[in-house]
This record gives structure tokens, C-alpha cells and sequence, in this order.
């Protein structure tokens, strides 16, 4: 089965919407109510979590593989775009970020580290603003950095080189 097919293989990186970036240790079958279930077993280092997602509710869960490169460069494009601030209540637009940043998409939490994001000269944010902020930013450098094959941190800085193109 092809990656689209979402047959992955232990050892790949994969990327689950609600925790980002992990890597699948196993593929087991478990016995959950009389009936054998074969899950993909992913951990996340950084949660220091593991989850079992069943292998044929895999895509309906929105497990993913790591994003392509065209996807990435779209995402880094769009950090250099201007933020668009919605004039609405910050606790709408705190639902829709959050939304946003567990949807998995890269090009969405791009979207969200590009409006939160604030340059030097610019009046500092909320704890909450900073929070979500800080959620995507990580999310997304998380996955820039498997993806690169580079550190967490270098991959910040690639995010951070576009933010100050933008400004």
C-alpha cells in the first residue's frame, strides 16, 4: 500500500493533528472486546506520550506522513505573507486558532504563527496570545525539523528568518 494509502512502517515519522510530529515504534494486533485490532503504535518524545491508532481508522483519525517539500515551502511563503487579524472577539479567534493548530494542516498553523506573531517594535501579546503562539510555533517547527532532518532549534530559526522578512 502506498503512503497515500497510509500504510506506514515502523520507524517512519508521522504526523497526528492533535500532537504533532511522532514516529511509529510498532505495528500490533490487541484484543479490544473479543475482536483482533491492528493499531499503529506512535510515540511522541517531546509529550513523552504514546498512541495506539487503529490501522483502518488511520485516515479518518487524520494521521498523516510528514508534509511534502512544495507543502512546506507554501507554509514558509506563508509566514512571509501579512497577518489577517480578524476584528472579531479574541475568544472567537482563539477557538479558530486552536482549531487551527490541532487540524494537522501545516499551511493552517503557518497561517496562525503569521498572525500572532509580534516583531520587536510591537506591543506585547496577551498570556493567551502568547500560548497559541508559542502551541504553532512549536507544532510547526516541530515538523519543519523531521522533515529537514535538523534540530528543533534550527528549525525555529528557519521559521523565525521568515517572520522578520515579513516585518
Amino acid at each position: 500500500m502506498s503512503k497515500s494509502g497510509l500504510a506506514f512502517s515502523v520507524g517512519d515519522s508521522v504526523v497526528y493533528p492533535a500532537h504533532g510530529v511522532g514516529k511509529v515504534q510498532a505495528i500490533e494486533t490487541q484484543e479490544v472486546a473479543g475482536f483482533a485490532l491492528e493499531v499503529y503504535v506512535i510515540t511522541f518524545d517531546h509529550e513523552k506520550m504514546t498512541l495506539r491508532v487503529p490501522t483502518k481508522k488511520a485516515v479518518a483519525s487524520g494521521l498523516r506522513a510528514l508534509a511534502e517539500t512544495n507543502v512546506v515551502s507554501q507554509a514558509l511563503t506563508t509566514l512571509k505573507g501579512r497577518a489577517r487579524v480578524k476584528r472579531t472577539m479574541w475568544s472567537r479567534r482563539a477557538q479558530e486558532y486552536e482549531a487551527k493548530i490541532n487540524s494537522g494542516d501545516l499551511i493552517s498553523i503557518a497561517e496562525v504563527v503569521r498572525d500572532l506573531h509580534r516583531a520587536e517594535n510591537q506591543p506585547e501579546q496577551s498570556y493567551s496570545e502568547r500560548q497559541l503562539y508559542e502551541s504553532a510555533l512549536d507544532r510547526m517547527a516541530r515538523e519543519v525539523a523531521a522533515i529537514e532532518k535538523i534540530d528543533r532549534d534550527a528549525a525555529v530559526g528557519i521559521l523565525t528568518k521568515s517572520l522578520q522578512k515579513a516585518a
